[in-house]
């Protein structure tokens, strides 16, 4: 009985597990025929796949169409600029490629068929050599043609074919409105052709230049402008460029919103005396000046004379110089400039300001004042060298 019992167990056990496995393998089929029921009736409800469709986005908006064409119609007239100091030690005679390092980069604008390019002045000061970088990607050797350090401004020349030039189109920057949209393009940190955009924020402002004198009625604007921007076009909304962006404010070096460009009215008066004669007519009365911390710190308003130019209009108008011994300290200061034609006078920008809304030829009333006496004399502004 004990064998019989024995037998009957072992085949109870056998036919449990076998149940077992068709009722697990049951459910599991089950589960997934749910499972892709639910998945297809949630794709049904809601779009849904495993796979990401792409969507058409249907056309661009008016305003982007209108930027792609502005960028395409204006950025082959935008050139790379490369200012390199030059080593003169081992430069060979009538060596075009001059041995160097790099000193700066910016940008330009391309000026006409001839190859002559604008750009700023600080980026090729003091630079031994200078290429120039076409749209196309090829590079030029530029010779510098002339400068205007005072207004930051530049012209080089390429001996690039006319074909592969294209000469910037030029616009109105007399009539600007605040708020109206700009857009830049230029080289910042080396990044070739970089479109932003922004508005004009201001007109009529002032920045400095390297040699101190002030760049007055410049444009600001918020269209993000970078180390590189520097020389390249600011343009309206019609692809026309209206100045030249050459400054920045920025605590930390970068773009902070604020960036200035020299009008292009200003550069359409330039340009062709830096091409004919290298340099710009200055117009002055041949007078050096103290330092303006000078005066403050004597407690003195207005600018003090150090130096008068020989046969200067300044010198035949009996302006003085400071008075110097052997040892060339000074003994007798020169004449306190207070006022130019009843505007009064705080500091040497002060000059330059009135300076450049005249022209040589044109006379001046300067009021002076020396050891308490004030008088006033007339000042025919010539052309200084």
């Amino acid at each position: 009985m004990s064998n019989v019992s024995h037998k009957r167990m072992h085949s109870a056990n056998g036919t449990g597990v076998n149940w077992l496995l068709v009722i697990l393998l049951i459910l599991l089929l089950g589960f997934l025929w749910r499972s892709q029921g639910m998945s297809r009736r949630l794709a049904d409800l809601t779009g849904w796949t495993s796979e990401k469709p792409i969507i058409a986005r249907g056309d661009l908006a008016e305003d982007e169409k209108a930027t792609i064409a502005l960028f395409k119609r204006a950025s082959p007239s935008v050139v790379h600029i490369v200012s390199l100091k030059v080593d003169l030690e081992t430069l060979a005679p009538d060596s075009i490629d001059a041995p160097g390092s790099l000193q700066a980069t910016g940008s330009g604008i391309v000026w006409d068929e001839s190859g002559y390019i604008v750009t700023n002045y600080h980026l090729i000061d003091k630079a031994g050599a200078a290429k120039v970088i076409l749209t196309d990607q090829s590079d030029w050797d530029a010779r510098v043609v002339g400068t205007a350090p005072d207004k930051d401004i530049a012209v080089l020349k390429i001996e690039a074919p006319a074909a592969r030039l294209h000469p910037i189109e030029i616009g109105d920057s007399t009539n600007l409105q605040v708020g109206q949209k700009v857009f830049a393009i230029g080289n910042p940190f080396g990044l070739d052709q970089t479109l932003t955009t922004g508005v004009i924020g201001g007109l009529g402002r002032e920045i400095v230049s390297k040699t101190g004198r002030p760049i007055q009625g410049v444009i600001l604007t918020n269209a993000a402008t970078n180390p590189g921007n520097s020389g390249g076009p600011l343009l309206d909304s019609a692809g026309l460029a209206i100045g030249i962006n050459t400054a920045i404010i920025s605590p930390s070096g970068a773009s902070a919103g604020i960036g200035f460009a020299v009008p292009i009215e200003s550069i359409r008066e330039i340009v062709p005396q830096l091409i004919k004669y290298g340099k710009i007519e200055r117009v002055g009365m041949g007078v050096i000046f103290w330092n303006d911390a000078v005066p403050a710190w004597l407690g003195l308003k207005g600018v003090l004379v150090n130096f008068v130019t020989e046969g200067s209009p300044a010198a035949s108008a009996g302006i003085r110089a400071t008075e110097y011994d052997e040892n060339l300290r000074p003994t007798r200061p020169g004449d306190l400039i207070v006022a130019i034609n009843d505007r009064p006078i705080g500091n040497s920008r002060d000059v330059y300001r009135i300076l450049d809304q005249y022209k040589a030829g044109e006379t001046l009333r300067v009021r002076l004042r020396h050891n308490g006496e004030e008088r006033e004399v007339q000042v025919t502004l010539g052309v200084l060298n």
